[in-house]
């Protein structure tokens, strides 16, 4: 039996399914009475973040996934219960970063607690991988949906900068050979998409693919904090990402490492696929 915390996000999603795929059965924990996922799963409503809520769900669980938004800062109180349970396997989402100081960590301050998560899980027993992803596809939607909704024009930092992707569905995937097989057992696996594209790029990659004229516009770094605050982002997140783009403005942070295809077997979806995939995020 796995336990997945964090289901119904993401990462979460695929990964039942790919757990599922794999013969495991499954226990999804979710904060959403109304939550809905594959008619196989057992969904368990609770709130990690209080692991005492969890100590009946635990019972029979072998791994345990760790997902650091939705453990928050009981991530080691949840290990060491569930450890007491009998889970044998904790395999922790992580990030490339994690190892840089806190305050440029942007994503903690949107409440992911990666190094917390990580520390748990390969202090707490005999077993444990760490998956230290790179930014995900999926961020992109979220900071140009609404312009490329709206028309064919991004505004926004930086065009220079550049990361390499990572499709949620290929972290899900090895998440769930993590969790399901015994090859990665005490890793730490740094994984990217397979190639490092600029701002610019990106947002290039998006026409192409949806068949669209698309531009875009370069706007000074105060602009586009303040159009990240009118939409609803905290302003220490704000702050610490657009510092992460002024740091690594000149070289990639993390160029492509090559583990998703080397773990799978096969190459790693690019941002192309993903962009096919999630086309409505971008269309009118």
């Amino acid at each position: 039996m796995i336990m997945i915390t964090g289901a119904t996000g993401p990462v979460g999603r695929p990964l039942v399914d790919f757990a599922l795929a794999r013969g495991a059965a499954v226990r999804a924990v979710t904060r959403d009475p109304a939550a809905t996922l594959a008619r196989d799963v057992e969904v368990v409503v609770g709130d990690p973040r209080h692991p005492a809520c969890l100590t009946d769900a635990l019972s029979g669980v072998t791994a345990l996934f760790l997902h650091p938004r939705a453990v928050g800062d009981a991530a080691q109180a949840l290990v060491a219960l569930a450890r007491a349970r009998g889970v044998r396997r904790v395999v922790a989402l992580s990030a490339m970063n994690v190892d840089d100081p806190l305050a440029e960590q942007p994503s903690r301050l949107r409440g992911d607690r990666n190094r917390e998560a990580e520390v748990a899980a390969e202090s707490g027993g005999p077993e444990w991988t760490s998956l230290r992803a790179s930014s995900f596809a999926g961020n992109t939607g979220q900071a140009w949906g609404a312009q490329l909704r709206a028309g064919d024009l991004v505004r926004y930092v930086h065009p220079g900068f550049e990361e390499s992707l990572l499709d949620e569905r290929d972290l899900a995937e090895v998440a769930a050979l993590a969790l399901c097989e015994d090859e990665l057992i005490n890793q730490r696996l740094e994984l990217t998409g397979p190639q490092s594209l600029s701002h610019r790029q990106q947002v290039a990659t998006i026409g192409r693919v949806l068949g669209r004229a698309l531009r875009f516009e370069e706007v000074p770094a105060q602009a586009a904090a303040e159009g990240m605050r009118r939409a609803g982002l905290p302003t220490p997140f704000v702050d610490a990402l657009l510092a992460r783009y002024a740091r690594h403005l000149h070289r990639p942070q993390h160029p492509p490492t090559g583990e998703v295809a080397r773990i799978l077997g096969r190459p790693a979806r690019d941002y192309a696929h993903w962009v096919a995939d999630h086309a409505a995020v971008f269309q009118p």
